[in-house]
Formats: structure tokens, C-alpha cells, sequence
């Protein structure tokens, strides 16, 4: 049987630095992005309702995840001590995992051209 993807797209806006660059990398230093995340799951078309899943299923699971990282400082949430995009994407993945059967990869923009995607272990 074949696969489709579908995917949905979030945007928070947070504040971070990275503890561990050297000192004098501009990273090291607190500022903020408009992260874009994007959800993708993967699956078969459900027969009769002709989707892999509901786009409303989506924002459901990411709801509790946009609350807890929406206008933050990344560094303050557990687990993020550390919030590189890469650690952000799996740190997302992980928490939206058990939610969302079909997960397939979750994707971090920092920037409109740098990123990171996180697929699972």
C-alpha cells in the first residue's frame, strides 16, 4: 500500500543562548528568532475519509508544546538547556511522538535559510 506525507507548519517566537560555543561566538550571546516548525507525518490514505490524518490532529498535539516554548527563553525549559535547532527538533519529536501516530520527521527553522530536522531514533 502506498504512503503520503502531510505535513503542518507553526511559528514561535523565543529567545535563546548557547552555553557551550566559545565566548566570543555571537551564540554565546541572548537573542531570539521566529522559529518556523514543521510537522510531517506519514502514512496510508485512510479508504473513506481520503487523508493520512487530520490537519486538526496536528495542531492538537503541538498545542501544549507551542505553550510551554512560545515567547520563552528556551534555555529555562527542561530539557533545553542546551537549544540548538537540532536539540529543539528532538526535543518537539519526542513530546509529539505518542500523539501523533505516523510521525515521521519534525523540521526547525531558525532563520528563513538554516534549519535542522529531527526523524526519530
Amino acid at each position: 500500500m502506498s504512503e503520503h506525507e502531510i505535513f503542518k507548519e507553526f511559528g514561535i517566537e523565543a529567545a535563546h543562548r548557547l552555553p557551550h560555543v566559545p565566548a566570543d561566538h555571537k551564540c554565546a550571546r541572548l537573542h531570539g528568532h521566529s522559529f518556523r516548525i514543521a510537522i510531517h507525518v506519514r502514512g496510508p490514505l485512510d479508504p473513506q475519509l481520503g487523508w493520512v490524518a487530520d490537519f486538526a490532529e496536528l495542531k492538537r498535539a503541538w498545542k501544549p508544546l507551542e505553550e510551554q516554548l512560545d515567547h520563552r527563553y528556551l534555555n529555562d525549559v527542561p530539557g533545553l538547556e542546551n537549544p540548538t535547532s537540532e536539540h529543539l527538533a528532538r526535543w518537539i519529536y519526542e513530546r509529539l511522538a505518542p500523539a501523533l501516530p505516523g510521525l515521521d520527521h519534525v523540521q526547525v527553522r531558525e532563520t528563513c535559510t538554516s534549519g535542522a530536522i529531527y526523524r526519530g531514533s
